[in-house]
């Protein structure tokens, strides 16, 4: 059950990124203006697209419940925010549409709820033995052998990786391939994808480099923010996996044009 601290804290990270983000004209003679009007909640998968699966839910489920409590609290103690979702049920909105809805709507920060998941860990025992046959040689010196091996027993225990990260977008580090691959594979299953997403190559040079120019004027702020909710985890005990940075793999931190962040809010994978 996701509790009701988890989700203050989280909303309370991203209250303290508003009024962070506050501009500060010692020559204005108005109030200060809050910067962030429109914040964009994604919630992560949806749809056909579960995610990942837990002992008792799916990944789509429990980004959907925690969006919704999240938004509703954020309304509350700033009811001049206007918050927008990218879905509020059940549904799978592409990946580029999710991006395109971010921009079109001119959001001031974009936050996009996950679930984390790590496989469990494969045990084995040896049972017994077995005789196998097997030749050695070839034509009249091709001869009849037998030997014993091993037989084993193999089962998996729990995961026990446990903890938030939030991700920003951010330097392409190759060890990272296999997870970028995991979260976004239903992405390349779209219709048209190609389209929407073109046949590019993230580890181009041209990529590279315009992804750095796009991004460079609100890795700061996605950075700030990052790490207030990181902070607001820590506080309240659950484990801190750090700020991490992913220059590949998360669509719509790299397409939104805005200060972005992915929030892992636990592992669906370890049911405690």
């Amino acid at each position: 059950m996701i509790k009701r601290t988890f989700l203050f804290f989280l909303a309370a990270s991203l209250c303290i990124t508003i009024f962070s983000f506050i501009e500060d004209d010692p020559a204005a003679t108005t109030p200060k203006q809050k910067v962030i009007k429109t914040i964009i909640i994604d919630p992560g998968h949806g749809g056909t697209d579960a995610g990942a699966k837990g002992v008792y839910s799916y990944e789509k489920d429990i980004c959907l419940d925690v969006s919704l409590k999240v938004g509703k609290l954020i309304e509350k103690e700033f009811p001049d925010v206007k918050i927008l979702y990218t879905r509020t049920t059940d549904s799978y909105p592409a990946l580029h549409a999710r991006a395109d809805f971010a921009n079109q709507n001119k959001g001031d920060l974009f936050l996009c709820i996950h679930v984390n998941s790590a496989p469990g860990r494969r045990m084995s025992e040896v049972t017994g033995h077995k005789t196998v046959t097997y030749y050695t040689g070839k034509g009249k010196n091709r001869k009849k052998k037998t030997k014993k091996v091993p037989t084993y027993r193999y089962w998996y225990l729990p995961s026990v990786a446990k903890g938030t990260e939030t991700y920003i977008w951010g330097a392409h580090k190759s060890e990272e391939k296999e997870l970028a691959v995991r979260e976004n594979s239903f992405m390349m299953q779209e219709e048209n994808s190609e389209k929407n997403y073109g046949d590019f190559n993230p580890e181009s040079p041209e990529f590279v480099a315009m992804t750095l120019l796009k991004t460079k004027q609100y890795f700061k702020r996605s950075a700030t923010l990052a790490g207030f909710v990181q902070d607001e985890f820590a506080q309240v005990g659950r484990v801190d996996r750090d700020v991490k940075q992913r220059g590949v793999g998360i669509w719509v931190l790299q397409a939104t044009a805005m200060p972005s962040v992915l929030v892992e809010t636990g592992f669906i994978s370890n049911p405690e």
